[in-house]
């Protein structure tokens, strides 16, 4: 499969074959290949029960710990990352398909989060506060929030979970994290990497970080536990829907990552050379498994003919195969599951008035286990209920627009609301498409493709996405209680809005 083999990686974290082996209720392929890479024990759900109550043990512990010192055991964490990178992101390639700059990447997205929450340690701001009392001081501290648990999708089995780890263990929260099923060794390596970071730490309590590995009634466990304060989900929204409810009816918190159906806008004034390069890598890239995939072109006819040209030129030069092999841009889909999701999305298409090009099967051959396929594109007459659905596969549909009203509207007429793009250079366009009035998305750029983001902003998204927001800006406060304080160092005992009680 690649110089070093999957079970030469799994040794290096400390996952032998035997220990692997231990148990075998959870079978983990490599989509590369097909190829049986190991088999893992599955928790039951009384050890999911023990973990989350080892959890709030060490909750007990760490919120006492001065949030610099909690940052300084995520710094070392981010060495720990750094001198693992290659191995870590090779695994990351071998369980998930991407590619391995994608791997890598992945792996420094780790690092970047991890650096950005060193900051944070020190950075726990509240407000002070005007006091309509005199003598009197207001403000506002934040503290630490309890249990977090983490669900996890397949598609970035590290990164995700890292922007909610990095941030919760500076803010004084232990973590429990249940990954996809599909990649849980990629959870197991982070673990083994973050255990070494601790042994460094010396202070960290047990439980502060935890994987538990199985199916859907593993993670039901953390959605329905009231001693987890803060449930991060990601995945689609049918999952949403059900997580969201559940944490609400016992009044916990819910952090929600759902699906995406991204479109980028592409004016008459676009640098088209641009506009195939960005469209290319976000919805291409891979394989089309990013909640950020461009999903829907909507062109301006004018320029319609010539970018259909040339991304069908693009699409056609496109490297498919082994992610792990030099020059390759485009790895497999997950499984065969997303095989027959694709396919069943274009027949919907066609049968809409659809011209597909590209989508079919490809190194059948080389690779009878896995399933490669030529990224499609698809002319549609109008955006139909098909358009409307996400199918997580790299299938891009291309609208025409006249009047850039039109194309707003088409651009907002979908339940998601993740990322979004505008290719031009007319100022009035793309500053109306950033306003209240343009894009309805959590995420908007202009001149670059809707994927890609870096671990600065909140990343998140409105409506089926669920509103939750990870990584940077103040998505810290996620992880935090807010306390707002007033302290009255008069010897009176003025009462606000000019209410008197006298005794």
């Amino acid at each position: 499969m690649s110089s070093t083999p999957a079970s030469t990686l799994l040794e290096h974290f400390g996952l032998t074959a035997t220990a692997a082996a231990a148990g075998g209720e959870l079978g983990v392929h490599s989509p590369i290949d097909g190829a049986g890479i190991a088999r893992l024990r599955t928790h039951s759900r009384d050890e999911v029960v023990q973990a989350v109550a080892r959890s709030r043990e060490a909750f007990l512990a760490w919120r006492s710990v001065p949030a610099p010192q909690r940052g300084e055991l995520i710094r070392l964490f981010g060495e720990e990352l750094r001198a693992d990178k290659e191995s870590l992101g090779r695994l990351v390639s071998i369980e998930t398909g991407k590619i391995l700059s994608e791997g890598l990447g992945e792996v420094q997205e780790m690092i970047d989060i991890c650096d950005f929450a060193v900051g944070l340690s020190r950075q726990l701001y509240g407000l002070t506060i005007a006091s309509e009392r005199p003598a009197h001081r207001m403000m506002e501290t934040w503290h630490p929030l309890g249990v977090v648990g983490v669900i996890s999708a397949f598609n970035f089995p590290a990164a995700v979970w890292s922007w909610n780890f990095a941030l919760a263990v500076v803010c004084g929260d232990p973590v429990v994290w249940k990954p996809s099923e599909k990649t849980p060794l990629t959870a197991l390596a982070c673990q083994a990497v973050f255990a070494r970071a601790a042994k460094r730490f010396g202070a960290a309590p047990e439980g502060l970080s935890q994987v538990v590995i199985g199916p859907r009634d593993i993670g039901e466990v953390l959605v329905d536990d009231e001693r987890v304060a803060l449930l991060s989900a990601t995945g689609s929204t049918r999952m949403g829907r059900e997580v969201g409810p559940r944490v609400a009816r016992r009044f916990g918190r819910c952090l929600l990552e759902l699906g995406g159906n991204n479109a980028v806008i592409v004016t008459p004034s676009a640098d088209l050379d641009l506009v195939v390069r960005g469209v290319a890598f976000a919805a291409a890239g891979t394989c089309g498994q990013r909640c950020t995939t461009t999903r829907r072109l909507i062109v301006h006819a004018s320029v319609k003919d010539a970018l259909l040209a040339r991304l069908k030129k693009a699409y056609a030069a496109l490297p498919i195969g082994n992610p792990l092999e030099p020059g390759v841009l485009v790895g497999p889909l997950i499984d065969g599951a997303s095989f027959q999701a694709m396919q069943a999305a274009l027949r919907s298409a066609q049968d809409e008035g659809g011209k597909v090009a590209g989508g079919e099967r490809l190194l059948q051959d080389k690779y009878p286990s896995a399933f490669y396929v030529r990224p499609a594109l698809v002319e549609m007459p109008a955006q139909t209920q098909t358009v409307r659905r996400e199918t997580f596969a790299p299938i891009l549909y291309v609208l025409a627009y006249e009047d850039f009203e039109e194309a707003l509207r088409l651009h907002n007429d979908v339940p998601q609301g993740l990322s979004s793009s505008i290719f031009g250079n007319d100022l009035r366009e793309t500053e109306l498409f950033l306003s209240a009035r343009g894009s309805d998305c959590g995420i908007a750029n202009v001149n670059i493709g809707t994927s890609g983001a870096e671990i600065g902003g909140a990343f998140g998204g409105e409506k089926e996405t669920g509103g939750g927001r990870e990584s940077g800006s103040d998505a810290w406060k996620n992880y935090m209680r807010r306390a707002t304080n007033t302290i009255n160092y008069s010897r009176e005992l003025p009462l606000a809005q000019g209410v008197r009680f006298d005794v």
